[in-house]
């Protein structure tokens, strides 16, 4: 139960990261969105209070010396894999003149067998 709510918590904290990292560029042009580099920065900052409140629990949830299923490799690697899905979703769904391509999905394949050798005993 442990290994499902770090990985939910990870979900969930990378929707708020990728927000604050790129759903600025999405307004770019757009009518009334002439804000200065300061303010764009202090939006992003507050996106990214939100995504601390969700990756420091999973994190501490997640790792074995707090009773977690993973080591900290297993948790970086987990996270890693979580955000390229998640920012490979976002990008699909608010920037419309991306594509998902063949070279994308050979390397989320290799994502895959990281994360298979990471957790091979």
């Amino acid at each position: 139960m442990k290994g499902l709510t770090t990985v939910g918590l990870l979900v969930m904290s990378n929707a708020f990261m990728t927000m604050a990292w790129y759903g600025h560029l999405k307004f770019n042009g757009v009518k009334g969105s002439s804000y200065g580099m300061f303010a764009i920065i202090l939006a992003s900052w507050g996106i990214a209070f939100f995504e601390y409140c969700f990756q420091v629990p999973a994190n501490r949830i997640g790792y074995q010396q707090f009773g977690g299923p993973f080591t900290l490799v297993q948790l970086k690697v987990i996270q890693e894999v979580i955000t390229l899905v998640v920012f490979m979703v976002f990008t699909l769904v608010v920037f419309k003149n991306e594509t998902f391509k063949v070279n994308h999905l050979i390397g989320f394949v290799f994502l895959i067998l990281a994360v298979y050798f990471i957790f091979k005993k």
